[in-house]
C-alpha cells in the first residue's frame, strides 16, 4: 500500500463521483466566425483529436445564398462540420469543408403551436438559453453542449428518459442545400417519407441551413444523484427508469459502485446549484488504475475504501442548465443502442468483459431512449438502452470499441454514428428495416455522391 500515491480523505466521493461521470466540465463552447468565402485550410482535427484531414478549403457561408454559391462553384467532396464532436470518420475530407459556425441562432417561435425554427449551426448551449428566454425548452438535451443543431441531428444524438425520444424527433421541416446549389425545403405534412430520411442523414442528402422543431413550455428539474452497489442498481434500474422523466446510470469499473442520476420536474422556482464540476474522481479512478491495475482484487479493495456510499447530490434549476454540459477531459466513445429489453443483460456482459482487462477507468454510461421512426434513428421502431464506453484521448481505445462492438451487437445493438464502429453496408442493413428506402432517397438527392467521403463510402457500400 506504501505505492498508492497520496488521496484527500473520501475524495472518490459519491456526489463528486455523480459529478465527474454526468459531466466532467464548466461552460459552453464559444463560436469564432471565419471568413465565408473557402480559403486554404489547416489541418482539421475533431474534439479528441483521432480524426484529422488536410481539406482543399474550408467555408463559412452566413446565408443561404452565399452557399448556394458555393456549392455550386466547388468541385469534388463537400462535406458539413460543426462542432467537430463526432469519434466516427463522418467530416474528414480532401475536398471542402462546409463550417456551419455563421448559420447560427434563433430565427423565430411560434408559442401557440409549440414550434421554433433554428439555424443549422446554433450550439446547443445557445439555443437551449434562447429558448429559455422565451419561455421554452425542448423537450430533451444530450449531456453535451457544444454540438451544433445539425450535427446532433444528423447523428441521432439524444439524452436520457424512457418516455422521451432522440432530439430528431421533433424535426418538423428543415432546408438543405443540395451540391448543385438547389434549395430543398420539406415539411412533415408534405413530405412524410423524405423527412425520415433526413431527420438523420449523416450530412449525406445536402447541408442543412435550418430546422423546425417542436418545443415545450420551459422547465425546471430537481436532480438527484446516488451510489449503490453495482448489482443492486442493476435490479432496481427499470423501476426508476420508469420513474422519473430522466434517469441515467454510470458503473464505476473496479469499484463494485454505479452511481443513479435521476432528473424530475420541479414546480418551484428556488434554485439549489449543484457542486461545480472537476475531474478529482476521474484522475483518482486512473491512479488506481495505473498504481493496481495488475492487481484488480487490490484494486476494488482500495477503492471501496475511498469511496462514502452515503454522500449523495441534490440540484434544482432550469432544465437544461442541469441535462447538458461540456467536457474538459478529451477521450474517444463508442456508444451501442439496444433494445429496451436486452439493454441490461448487455450491461452486464460488458462490466465483465472491460473487468477482464486492466486499462479501463473511465465510468460506463447508460440511458434509456424512447423509439421513434426516422429511417436512420437507431432507435427506429424500438425502444432502447444505450451503453456508451470511453477511453482516454491519450490511450488506446481499440480493444474497447471492439470487444464493445461484438457484445452490444451479439444483444441486437445499433451503432451511434457520431461515435466509433467498424461496420459497413451489409452488417448495417440487416440492423435497419428502412435501409434500403434511406439509399433511394440518398441517390435522389445527390445523384452524384458529393456528399461522401471515404468513411461514408464503406457505411453505405459504395466502391
Amino acid at each position: 500500500m506504501n505505492t498508492l500515491p497520496p488521496f484527500t480523505r473520501r475524495q472518490v466521493c459519491a456526489s463528486a463521483a455523480a459529478t465527474v461521470v454526468a459531466g466532467w466540465v464548466t461552460a459552453a463552447a464559444a463560436q469564432t466566425p471565419t471568413p465565408a468565402r473557402p480559403v486554404a485550410a489547416p489541418r482539421w482535427r475533431n474534439w479528441s483529436g483521432l480524426q484529422q484531414a488536410t481539406p482543399a478549403a474550408i467555408a463559412t457561408p452566413g446565408s443561404e445564398t452565399e452557399l448556394q454559391a458555393l456549392l455550386r462553384a466547388a468541385r469534388g467532396e463537400l462535406r458539413a462540420v460543426g462542432s467537430g464532436h463526432s469519434f466516427s470518420a463522418l467530416v474528414p475530407t480532401p475536398g471542402t469543408l462546409v463550417s456551419l459556425d455563421r448559420l447560427s441562432g434563433l430565427v423565430s417561435v411560434d408559442k401557440a403551436a409549440g414550434t421554433a425554427t433554428v439555424r443549422a449551426g446554433t450550439r446547443l448551449a445557445v439555443l437551449a438559453q434562447a429558448l429559455d428566454a422565451q419561455g421554452l425548452a425542448l423537450r430533451n438535451l444530450p449531456d453535451i453542449t457544444m454540438q451544433t443543431l445539425a450535427g446532433a441531428l444528423a447523428t441521432g444524438t439524444h439524452g436520457t428518459g424512457a418516455t422521451l425520444p432522440a432530439l430528431h424527433a421533433d424535426v418538423l421541416a428543415l432546408r438543405l442545400v443540395g451540391a448543385d446549389g438547389r434549395l430543398v425545403e420539406l415539411d412533415e405534412r408534405r413530405d412524410p417519407q423524405a423527412l425520415a430520411a433526413a431527420r438523420v442523414s449523416l450530412g449525406s442528402l445536402g447541408v442543412a441551413t435550418q430546422y423546425t422543431l417542436r418545443v415545450v413550455p420551459a422547465y425546471a428539474l430537481e436532480r438527484k444523484v446516488w451510489l449503490r452497489p453495482v448489482d443492486r442498481l442493476l435490479e432496481e434500474a427499470p423501476a426508476l427508469a420508469a420513474s422519473y422523466r430522466h434517469f441515467e446510470l454510470f458503473v464505476l469499473p473496479f469499484t463494485g459502485y454505479a452511481a443513479a442520476v435521476a432528473h424530475a420536474p420541479y414546480a418551484g422556482s428556488d434554485v439549489v446549484t449543484p457542486r461545480p464540476a472537476d475531474d478529482t474522481v476521474l484522475a483518482d479512478l486512473k491512479r488506481l488504475r495505473d498504481w493496481l491495475g495488475r492487481f484488480p482484487v487490490l484494486r476494488s479493495w482500495a477503492a471501496q475504501r475511498l469511496i462514502d456510499p452515503q454522500q449523495t447530490e441534490h440540484a434544482r434549476d432550469r432544465g437544461y442548465r442541469l441535462l447538458s454540459t461540456t467536457r474538459s477531459v478529451r477521450f474517444n466513445e463508442t456508444e451501442w443502442h439496444l433494445p429496451a429489453e436486452r439493454g441490461l443483460d448487455g450491461l452486464r456482459a460488458v462490466i465483465a468483459e472491460i473487468e477482464r482487462h486492466h486499462d479501463a477507468f473511465f465510468p460506463i454510461e447508460m440511458r434509456w431512449v424512447r423509439r421513434d421512426e426516422a429511417w436512420l434513428s437507431p432507435f427506429h421502431g424500438r425502444d432502447s438502452c444505450s451503453i456508451a464506453l470511453h477511453a482516454a484521448a491519450d490511450e488506446e481505445h481499440e480493444t474497447l470499441v471492439r470487444e464493445g462492438s461484438r457484445i452490444c451487437l451479439a444483444h441486437g445493438g445499433r451503432p451511434h454514428w457520431g461515435k466509433l464502429h467498424t461496420l459497413g453496408a451489409t452488417e448495417l442493413a440487416a440492423l435497419y428495416p428502412r435501409w434500403a428506402d434511406f439509399g433511394r432517397v440518398r441517390r435522389e438527392f445527390d445523384p452524384q455522391g458529393r456528399f461522401l467521403n471515404t468513411h461514408l463510402r464503406q457505411v453505405f457500400g459504395l466502391a
